[in-house]
């Protein structure tokens, strides 16, 4: 299968659904703070979704050893760098982060976003992991332009965090993918890679950009539910997320005001 090059109508269509998906997350992050479990966040955003007539891609996707997934959004915690299962037992301290992934759909069109937020007061270092993870993605972005080579989002990428003073590594296991009317799609967009590498991008795409940046080593851990991924040394990981289109003029952010 071929990468898909979308058309105005299509254009038309994911800004509709990425408007809807930004104003999620915002109503996700008006509602954490210490004291509220992962399962409130669920409920909130299940609210959301009925209240304007969307689906959650997440509820019942089958992924890792075709299990299901149980939840309409990801909430990942500390540790677990994605896939993280909203629980009804796992209460918000003050000092945690904690990272919501949402996809939604409206009309067979798919929008996906993550923003990682802070629950009450945070600790300096996690507040700069937070900062240097949407940095990242706001670096790979740039790069997504007509024309220019797919691997130079993950090159900027892993530039960026490897200049940075405090130590940081970046996920490989997981990575961007394309989107549209399917949820997983090509190209597959790595957030590492070599200077022009890969091919040149073209008006039309659609994808996201996803950097997952952990404080400790890259090392991953899938848990026995068969979706929760954590850190291998229980590092803190922080993880943003946009879906994105190679646009007329650059670069169109579709999950973003």
């Amino acid at each position: 299968m071929g990468i898909p090059i979308h058309n105005k109508s299509d254009f038309e269509k994911m800004r509709v659904i990425g408007r809807y998906t930004y104003q999620l997350l915002n109503e996700l992050e008006n509602i954490i703070k210490p004291g509220i479990s992962t399962f409130d966040i669920e409920l909130k955003a299940i609210s959301f979704i009925e209240k304007y007539n969307l689906k959650s891609a997440c509820l019942g996707y089958k992924g890792f050893g075709n299990i299901p997934f149980p939840a309409n959004i990801c909430t990942s915690v500390n540790h677990v760098i994605c896939h993280g299962i909203p629980d009804k037992e796992h209460v918000l301290m003050e000092g945690d982060i904690v990272g919501v992934d949402v996809t939604i759909i409206k009309d067979g069109y798919f929008g996906d976003s993550c923003r990682t937020f802070a629950v009450g007061k945070i600790s300096e270092k996690a507040k700069n992991l937070i900062e240097t993870t949407k940095k990242a993605m706001d670096v790979g972005i740039q790069q997504a332009y007509h024309g220019n080579f797919l691997g130079n989002i993950g090159y900027e990428i892993q530039h960026f965090i490897n200049s940075s003073p405090i130590k940081y590594s970046i996920v490989e296991d997981y990575c961007g993918h394309g989107i549209g009317t399917k949820f997983h799609q090509e190209p597959q967009i790595e957030h590492v890679g070599q200077k022009n590498s890969g091919i040149k991008m073209q008006q039309g795409m659609f994808f996201t950009v996803e950097p997952m940046i952990n404080l400790g080593s890259k090392k991953t851990k899938l848990l026995k539910d068969n979706w929760t991924v954590i850190t291998k040394d229980y590092s803190l990981s922080a993880q943003f997320e946009h879906t994105i289109a190679i646009g007329e003029n650059g670069v169109e952010i579709f999950t973003k005001d």
